[in-house]
Parts: C-alpha cells; sequence; structure tokens
C-alpha cells in the first residue's frame, strides 16, 4: 500500500504540471511491480483465499482506476465499474494519498530486493542454468544489507537458491571474491571523436592502463571517454579460485552480487524433479483437474529422470497433491505422465 500512496502522489504532481509523459512512465512502472511482483508473488495467498491479500489487491486496482481515469478513459472505466460496480470512474473522487500508509524503508528495502533478483536471474540465464534448477548460493555485498535480513527469503524463493549471503559493502570488497572490472572501449562509437588515438584507448582498456575517476570519468590510455564510448563488465578474474563455477554482477545501486554456479548431481536431480513437477501439473490441467483434487500419479521415464523423482518425492508429491506416485523406467525419449483423480487423503511431505 505504501507504494499505491506513492503512486498517487507522484501522478497528481505530474498530472498538475501537465507532464503527460511523466505520469506514463509512473503508472507503467507501478502496474509492472503490480503485475510481476505482488499478483505474482501471492499467488499461493489467492489461493488459500486469504483476505488481506485480496482486499490489498482491490483497493490497489481500484486506485490506479482512479489515477489512470484520464490517460485510459475506457479500459479504466471497464475495471472500475466491473471492481466497484459504480456508475463512473469518471465521477469518482481523486484519491487522496494521505490515507495510505507511508513507508519509504519497506518500499526502498523491497526495491534493493528487486534489483537483487533481477540481477540475479540476469546471471542465470548467462549461464544458461533453467529457472526450475536449483542453485547452491547466492553472495550479495551491498550498501546497508543488514535492512534486507528480512527478505532473504524472498532472494531464495525468486532465484531457486539453497542460501543467500547478505554481507554490508562496508565489511566486504570486490578483491575478496575475485571479483575485477573489465572495460570494453566501443571503437564505433569513440572512433569518430578520437579518430587514430581509440587504438590507444583500446590497447589501454586491455593493458590494464585505464582507471575510473571519483567523479566516475573513465580513462584509458591517458584518453577521457564519453560515457557512450565504453562499457564497464563486471566479471570474476581467471585466477580467483572457483573462478569457473562463479558469475558477478553490479547492482544498479551500488555494490554486487556473486552467484555459485556450480551444479552438483544432487541439484541436478531436484532440477530434474521440479521439471517433472511442471510436467504433471500440466497434466493435471490437462484432465480438467480442479487445483484441489488429489491425484494418484504414474511417470514413465528414463533411469535418471526416475532416480531423480525418487529421490525428491516428497517435493514432487507436495507440489502436485500427489497421494501416490509410481514410476516405470523405460527406454523414452520424453517422459510420459498419467494422472487420475484419487479419494482427499492427506499427501505426505
Amino acid at each position: 500500500m505504501a507504494n499505491t500512496g506513492d503512486l498517487v502522489r507522484n501522478m497528481t504532481a505530474q498530472l498538475d504540471s501537465y507532464d503527460i509523459s511523466g505520469a506514463c512512465d509512473e503508472l507503467r512502472s507501478y502496474l509492472d511491480m503490480l503485475t510481476n511482483w505482488y499478483v505474482r508473488r501471492s499467488r499461493q495467498r489467492f489461493f488459500d483465499e486469504n483476505v488481506d491479500a485480496f482486499d490489498a489487491l482491490y483497493t490497489a486496482l481500484e486506485t490506479v482506476c482512479r489515477v489512470s481515469a484520464s490517460l485510459l478513459p475506457l479500459i479504466s472505466e471497464e475495471i472500475w465499474r466491473g471492481l466497484t460496480g459504480g456508475r463512473s470512474v469518471h465521477l469518482a473522487d481523486w484519491p487522496d494519498a494521505d490515507l495510505f500508509p507511508a513507508n519509504p524503508e519497506l518500499v526502498e528495502a523491497m526495491d534493493r530486493i528487486q534489483q537483487i533478483c533481477s540481477t540475479g536471474s540476469s546471471l542465470r540465464k548467462a549461464a544458461n542454468l533453467r529457472v526450475r534448477l536449483p542453485l547452491q548460493e547466492l553472495t550479495v555485498v551491498a550498501p546497508g544489507a543488514d535492512a534486507l535480513d528480512g527478505f532473504a527469503a524472498v532472494v531464495r524463493d525468486e532465484l531457486n537458491l539453497r542460501s543467500v549471503r547478505l554481507l554490508d559493502a562496508d565489511n566486504a570488497s570486490p578483491e575478496e571474491f575475485g571479483i575485477e572490472q573489465k572495460l570494453v572501449v566501443n571503437a564505433r562509437a569513440a572512433g569518430p571523436r578520437l579518430g587514430k588515438s581509440v587504438q590507444q584507448a583500446i590497447k589501454g582498456s586491455k593493458s590494464g592502463d585505464w582507471s575510473v575517476s571519483e567523479a566516475g570519468v573513465v580513462t584509458a590510455g591517458g584518453l577521457e571517454l564519453e560515457p557512450q564510448e565504453y562499457t564497464l563488465e563486471t566479471v570474476v578474474a581467471e585466477a580467483a579460485e572457483g573462478a569457473g563455477s562463479r558469475a558477478a554482477a553490479v547492482l544498479p545501486g551500488g555494490g554486487f552480487v556473486v552467484l555459485n554456479t556450480e551444479v552438483t548431481p544432487e541439484l541436478e536431480a531436484e532440477g530434474a524433479a521440479r521439471d517433472m513437477v511442471r510436467a504433471i501439473q500440466q497434466a493435471r490441467k490437462d484432465a480438467g483437474l480442479n487445483v484441489s483434487d488429489r491425484i494418484h500419479t504414474t511417470v514413465t521415464a528414463r533411469q535418471d529422470v526416475v532416480d531423480a523423482l525418487l529421490a525428491n518425492a516428497g517435493l514432487v508429491q507436495t507440489e502436485t497433491l500427489t497421494v501416490r506416485l509410481d514410476t516405470v523406467a523405460a527406454d523414452v525419449k520424453e517422459p510420459q505422465v498419467s494422472v487420475v483423480k484419487t479419494a482427499a487423503e492427506k499427501v505426505e511431505a
């Protein structure tokens, strides 16, 4: 609700000053947060029919319809009337931002958590590690990391991790993790301005003859570079211990993250089991079963997939509401899943 109050305050200021572009950007950012963060992360609360979760979503949607009515008159009207049964959103009062609780510390912390999750997700993609494959650890080194302790479980869940380490930037440095920055000069962008001297800058970037001043000015080979003429990449030094099983990136607000990309047989097995969870859920959907129906599941697959399922049987049964799980080892290209609705017995964890 603190974010919704900020939306009202910001939209009021922007529309009062006729900053339509700024108001649209504010609305787009808020809707992205609401849809891809709050709603997605609250799905289990909605399944459990949590009244507080529904109340918060209703309030957010009703409010956003009122502040967006002048920008999206038709869709805002349709949604608002469906929510409230009222005559028209265009006859409703403008929301009062003071009615929403202000909590800047919480908003800032959650913004940082979203940045960490986004950066970690990018590292997974760059390493071709699928989302359902669990990884061992993510280390976060950032200013004020202590304020994020309460949200470590969110990061674990979002990035499918076994553990998350949060370290304050004052107590850790990139060198401790074998992290270094690499300067890459964009010859196409810098060439027209520097001419033949661009080769001097490129040589400086490759030989380590470059620096970043306190003001953020980058110099390579004795030549100052414009922001569009280079990129700074954060990498794990090749000489660092375990360099091949780690990936690193800088956080937008300062600090950096280090992802342990080593995939052990245990993690691989759990990842295969989670892939089967997805297949079983699809089979449930194809069979037209209710989300609360308990099922008897039979999986026919290669021996390695069967072994992974048996090693993680509790996870599979809990996630899919499977009362009985049978496996058949066979030489098949793709796993075959069959599900049958059964009595509403307790699922063994």
